[in-house]
C-alpha cells in the first residue's frame, strides 16, 4: 500500500509527511490504529499547518524490516518528505532511523520503544524521535508505586533471561526501588521455555517481599501469578504494559498492578476529549496505537507551525525544543536522547477488569 492525499499542490505551498506503518501482515491490526491516529491529527488541522498545506503519504511496511527501509527510501528520495511518523515495530524502525538520520529527515515513532531507534552506540540520532516512552521508565514508575502508594518496602523481582524487554523492566525497577529506600529481597530470571515456577517461586515464598515484580507479557505473567497463588504468596503482583490483554487471567492477577502507556478512563480533558472524537469516528475506544500516533503526528504538527518552517532541520529544532506538551498520553518535554519525559498509567486487575488508577511520573 503505497497512497498520497491530498491532490498534487504547489510544491513552495506544501509541507509533506510520510506514515510508515505495517498495514498488512502480522500486525496489521496495529497499523491500522495508527492509521487512525495520523488521519485524525492531520484532519484536525483542515489541511493547513501555518502557512502550508498538508499532503501526507501513507506506506505499508508490513512489520518487514528491508520493506521498511525501501518505503522509507522511497517516502525521502521520490515523495521528498519533510517528516515521517513511523515506524511501529523496533525491527522497522531502527533500520529507518539509521535512514532518516543519514538523510537528515526527522522521524518520530509512535510506538517502537528500544533505546537503538535513538541511539547509535552510545551515539545519539538527532533527527530520531517517539512519543511513547522506553522500557525503563516503566520500572521506574512501578517502583515509585510500590514505594509511595502501596507503602511496600521489600520486592522479589522475577524476569524472562531471554528477552531484553523484560530484562530491562527488571533493572529499572530494582535500580529505583533500592535508590529510594526499599529493598529487593531476591532478584531471579527464568527461562522463556519455563512453564513450571515452583522452584524459584519457593524462594519468593521464603523470602515473603511485600511486591512480586512480575515484568513479562501476561502469557507469563498470568501463568507466574497463578501458581504463586497456589502456593499462598500473598505478595501484591506488579507489572508492565504487557500485561495489557483481554486475554489474561484475571483470577491469577486479581488484586495486581501494571503500568501502560495511558488509559481511556484517564479524567484529564485531553484524554476525554480525544476519546470522544475517537469513537464518534471510529465507533470503538481507541487503544494505544491509535493513540500514541496521533500525539506523534501533533508534535509534528506542531513543530512545524512553531518553527514556521517545512525545512527538516527546523523541524527537528522544534521538535528538541518541545516542553511541556500536553499530549493525550500525558505532558511531555522531549529528552535530549529523543525520548519524552512523561508520565505512565498505573492499572489495577479488579474483578475481571483492568481499571485505572493514577498517572505518575518516573
Amino acid at each position: 500500500m503505497y497512497v498520497t492525499h491530498p491532490a498534487q499542490e504547489p510544491a513552495g505551498d506544501v509541507v509533506r509527511i510520510g506514515l510508515l506503518a505495517p498495514l498488512s501482515g502480522d500486525v496489521a491490526a496495529y497499523g491500522e490504529s495508527v492509521l487512525n491516529g495520523f488521519r485524525l491529527a492531520v484532519e484536525e488541522y483542515d489541511g493547513r499547518v501555518g502557512d502550508f498545506k498538508i499532503k501526507y503519504v501513507v506506506a505499508d511496511d508490513r512489520n518487514d524490516a528491508q520493506e521498511a527501509v525501501r518505503m522509507a527510501t522511497k517516502l525521502i528520495t521520490a515523495d521528498q518528505v519533510s517528516a515521517i511518523i513511523g515506524s511501529l515495530t523496533s525491527r522497522c524502525t531502527i533500520p529507518v532511523s539509521e535512514l532518516a538520520q543519514t538523510h537528515k529527515v526527522p522521524l518520530i515513532t509512535p510506538t517502537a520503544s528500544n533505546p537503538k531507534v535513538t541511539m547509535d552506540n552510545g551515539q545519539r540520532r538527532d533527527y530520531v524521535f517517539r512519543s511513547c516512552f522506553i522500557d525503563d521508565l516503566q520500572g521506574t514508575v512501578a517502583a515509585r508505586f510500590a514505594l509511595e502508594n502501596l507503602v511496600l518496602r521489600t520486592a522479589a523481582v522475577l524476569y524472562d533471561e531471554g528477552n531484553d524487554y523484560t530484562i530491562a523492566l527488571a533493572k529499572s525497577f530494582k535500580a529505583a526501588f533500592e535508590k529510594n529506600g526499599g529493598k529487593v529481597v531476591l532478584y531471579e530470571s527464568y527461562s522463556s521455555w519455563d512453564t513450571d515456577f515452583t522452584p524459584v517461586l519457593d524462594r519468593v515464598a521464603r523470602v515473603s517481599p511485600g511486591a512480586l515484580y512480575l515484568p513479562d507479557y501476561y502469557m507469563n505473567a498470568s501463568l507466574i501469578g497463578k501458581q504463586a497463588k497456589e502456593r499462598g504468596i500473598k505478595a501484591t503482583l506488579l507489572g508492565g504494559d504487557g500485561w495489557d490483554s483481554e486475554h489474561i487471567d484475571y483470577n491469577a492477577l486479581e488484586g495486581g498492578y501494571f503500568t501502560i502507556h495511558w488509559s481511556p478512563d484517564d479524567p484529564r480533558p485531553e484524554v476525554k476529549e480525544w476519546v470522544g472524537k475517537y469513537k464518534a469516528r471510529y465507533g470503538a475506544k481507541p487503544d494505544m496505537f491509535a493513540t500514541l500516533a496521533y500525539d506523534a503526528t501533533r508534535i509534528l504538527l506542531t513543530a512545524v507551525e512553531t518553527a514556521g518552517s517545512k525545512e527538516p532541520a527546523k523541524i527537528r529544532d522544534s521538535v528538541q525544543d518541545m516542553k511541556e506538551y500536553p499530549a493525550v498520553t500525558g505532558r511531555l518535554t522531549m529528552g535530549q536522547n529523543g525520548n519524552p519525559a512523561k508520565p505512565a498509567a498505573v492499572m489495577q486487575v479488579k474483578g475481571g477488569q483492568r481499571v485505572y488508577i493514577t498517572t505518575l511520573m518516573p
